[in-house]
């Protein structure tokens, strides 16, 4: 059970690294966050296309990671 639980984590983690490197980065930096970046935070856009799938795989993938370590480690202690 701990083999099993441990490759899926490892597995979920490298699937993790990857979607949120393959998203765009949303501010320009420390310059975007100090003066344009309370558009980006209070506007009503939303993510559209391959953005919207990616988030979503995302949070996805961040819950499951949160669930599968809690689990190993109840299963170690």
């Amino acid at each position: 059970m701990y083999g099993v639980l441990a490759t899926i984590l490892f597995l979920n983690t490298i699937a993790l690294i990857t979607v949120v490197l393959l998203q765009q980065g949303k501010s320009a930096g420390l310059s975007g966050a100090i003066s344009g970046g309370a558009e980006h935070l209070f506007g009503k856009q939303k993510a559209r296309g391959m953005d919207a799938i990616l988030h979503r795989v995302t949070v996805v993938l961040g819950v499951s990671f949160m669930v599968f370590t809690f689990l190993l480690g109840y299963i170690v202690t």
